[in-house]
């Protein structure tokens, strides 16, 4: 029996379709390991990103020390898939001749039949979840209709392709039964779901009918489009508990020239006026938002109003990163990348210290209070938590510090809920104790 490596990089979309591929090679017969520390396997296959500049260096990093140890007699075949051969499939080819096979981001099928295994369509829904038993990634959509100057993500996958609603459900059911609590909810433009489908946005008929699966505790919503907002969504988390009061939803700027040189279809007033109605219509909601800086012909100016945006909205969850020109793309083809990179890189850290300090407020303001939180793992002195405001990986985390007799938390392990008073916080994390559990 064979035994398979399999290295995802990038987002949680890429995760979602390596355990897919998983699922398919362990049917055939084969041991898979995911993320290795150290691969071991006969066979290496690395599921690449090819988004942005890091994401790509990354991945080709990754590509070139697996090519060494095949060198080095330790690896006996390394393969390549993702976003990143799928797009730059015959320069790979050509530059990376120590890989002996590439594939795109969809040919799963092939795949499994080249290493000689038969693809199982009737478990192609099916997955190995890599993630803790408790929560997974739930993908409802590939690709994206919007066409924003600075992204390839339409390139590299195409116009959006919704799955359906019932297909959905189905796979929902299929995982609480194998005890999923929690589940986030992801595409690269989860707001414009059902369009290409049913013929109008169906996100929130989407995650009313999730919400009322059994055994679903959480669901928290990635990956949102401000323009065209379908603002029932906000009706359908105010009547389920168990939708997370919680968005996540790039914004990338603010400025109007900054927005309409991206293809943003959305003015500076408009987002304002965007932020203020979803924070009244849902009190308390957390906001995670992604920024950029050094998009061609940003300003001085419109960096300040960057600045001042930030401070104003006080995001409790933001990233933010620095333009990187990507071929291809609206921006690459009709703009010159005129921000020097020091420029670039001295306003990303600007951008980041005043939200360091927006984040440090948010997490104080929270001291005190008695939060649900769900373990995820046990670590030192500490179980590690999160609260309905935190997505796995990228969220401030909830540490409860094991009390000194061992029979107080007997009972506690990953996956259950508790209520935790949280009694002090950092700039990022919370320190809680449990109350109830």
């Amino acid at each position: 029996m064979k035994t398979i490596d399999i290295i995802t990089l990038g987002c949680s979309k890429n995760l979602v379709d390596s355990e897919k591929l998983i699922r398919q090679l362990e049917l055939n017969g084969f041991s898979v390991t995911h993320d290795a520390e150290e691969p071991t396997g006969d066979i290496a296959i690395v599921n690449t990103c090819g988004f942005i500049g890091d994401a790509k260096e990354e991945s080709i990093n990754m590509i070139l020390g697996l090519a060494q140890r095949k060198q080095e007699g330790k690896l006996g075949q390394l393969i390549v898939m993702g976003c990143l051969s799928q797009r730059y499939f015959e320069e790979l080819k050509t530059e990376l001749p120590e890989v002996d096979k590439f594939y795109g981001k969809f040919d799963w099928e092939q795949i499994v039949t080249d290493l000689g295994g038969t693809y199982h369509k009737e478990a192609s829904c099916e997955r190995r979840l890599t993630t803790p038993a408790h929560y997974a990634y739930l993908k409802i959509s590939e690709g994206c209709n919007r066409h924003c100057a600075y992204c390839a993500i339409p390139i590299i996958t195409g116009k959006q392709k919704s799955r359906s609603i019932e297909d959905i459900v189905a796979e929902v059911e299929s995982l609480v039964a194998k005890g999923v609590k929690e589940f986030q909810v992801i595409a690269q433009e989860l707001t414009g779901y059902g369009t290409d489908l049913y013929g109008k946005q169906m996100i929130a008929p989407l995650i009313e009918r999730v919400a009322e699966v059994p055994g679903v505790e959480w669901i928290r919503l990635h990956y949102g489009y401000p323009a065209n907002f379908p603002w029932e969504l906000l009706q359908v988390m105010k009547r389920h508990q168990n939708v997370c009061k919680y968005l996540d939803i790039a914004l990338q700027h603010i400025s109007d020239s900054q927005l309409k040189a991206m293809r943003r279809h959305i003015t500076k007033e408009e987002t304002y006026d965007f932020i203020e109605t979803i924070r009244k219509e849902v009190p308390g909601i957390h906001l995670r938002t992604t920024l950029m800086v050094g998009f061609p012909g940003e300003t001085d100016e419109d960096f300040q109003q960057l600045i001042d945006f930030v401070k104003w909205a006080k995001f409790e969850r933001m990233g933010a990163f620095a333009y990187s020109e990507e071929e291809g793309t609206y921006a690459a083809e009709h703009y010159k990348d005129d921000v020097p990179d020091e420029v670039k890189q001295a306003r990303l850290s600007k951008l980041m210290r005043v939200q360091q300090q927006i984040s440090a407020d948010v997490q104080e303001s929270k001291v005190g209070q008695t939060l649900k939180v769900i373990i995820d793992r046990e670590e030192g002195d500490y179980f590690i938590g999160r609260t309905e405001y935190d997505s796995p990986e990228v969220d401030p985390e909830v540490l409860i510090k094991k009390s000194p007799s061992p029979r107080k938390e007997a009972n506690l392990r990953p996956g259950m809920f508790v209520k935790a008073r949280i009694e002090s916080a950092d700039d990022f994390d919370l320190f809680g104790e449990v109350v109830k559990w």
